[in-house]
């Protein structure tokens, strides 16, 4: 297929994009009409029910636990996905051993350097916070684990090239990553185990508003915190080398 061809392909596709777009857009309840009553019986229930003070995790990790058990396991094969799309094929193993080796040091000025390291610890607390509090307050896993996440690339773009190695060599991040996603389907098998169904909240609710509240959401979350920021990591490494290994091929 040549660029001709394939430019036509792509205007075909972006004009079925745009008239579904208009045709889903004309049947748009009015601004303020809200027409979800499922979500007004939730929103009375959750907090008697699970002891959370925060809906949305109650209905994530609990009401509706094996959707999202499903779309962490998406993201998990998706980032095995990944890792194997950029894996060492065996050829020119000089060069992909050359490939692999990162800067000793990104020439970053002094400002950029303070500023990026000194934010790496205050990342790390609010990721933390993030995926420990979601039951009581906005958050929760999925974006504790993308905050933790962050946190390496920082220390990436502060020019400490060395320490970021070492966390993404770490044998901790794919640990994190098979950890969460094990850990979450772990905690669902335990409720069959306890004689009830998959992924029932079997363990003690708290006392609501308390950090060890809402019985198997808090550990959900945290499972999912784990998953997603061992993930991105490990994303992150492998499309970083990929990058430099392009450009030492394309370097004399």
């Amino acid at each position: 297929m040549n660029s001709r061809h394939r430019k036509l392909l792509f205007l075909i596709s972006a004009a079925g994009l745009v008239v579904i777009f208009v045709l889903g857009l004309r049947d748009l309840p009015p601004l303020g009409d809200y027409r979800g009553p499922y979500g007004n019986v939730v929103t009375q229930v959750a907090v008697y029910e699970r002891h959370a003070t925060d809906v949305v995790n109650a209905i994530n990790y609990d009401y509706r636990a094996f959707d999202t058990l499903g779309e962490e396991f998406i993201f998990f094969a998706a980032v095995l996905g990944v890792l194997l799309l950029f894996r060492p094929t065996g050829e020119d193993d000089d060069e992909q051993k050359r490939a692999v080796k990162l800067e000793d040091e990104l020439p970053v000025s002094d400002t950029l350097r303070v500023s990026m390291q000194a934010m790496v610890g205050t990342m790390i607390v609010f990721g933390l916070y993030m995926a420990t509090h979601g039951q009581l307050t906005p958050g929760g896993g999925f974006q504790g684990g993308v905050i933790l996440a962050s946190a390496p690339l920082i220390v990436y773009l502060s020019g400490d090239v060395k320490t970021f190695e070492a966390i993404i060599a770490s044998p901790l991040v794919k640990l994190a990553e098979c950890g969460g996603a094990a850990g979450y389907a772990i905690i669902g098998t335990a409720a069959i185990v306890f004689g009830t169904h998959f992924l029932t909240n079997i363990i003690p609710l708290g006392t609501t508003g308390d950090l060890f509240s809402s019985g198997t959401i808090s550990v959900i979350s945290i499972c999912v915190g784990m998953e997603i920021a061992g993930g991105f990591v490990l994303l992150m490494q492998s499309y970083l080398k990929e990058i430099i290994e392009e450009r030492l091929r394309k370097s004399p």
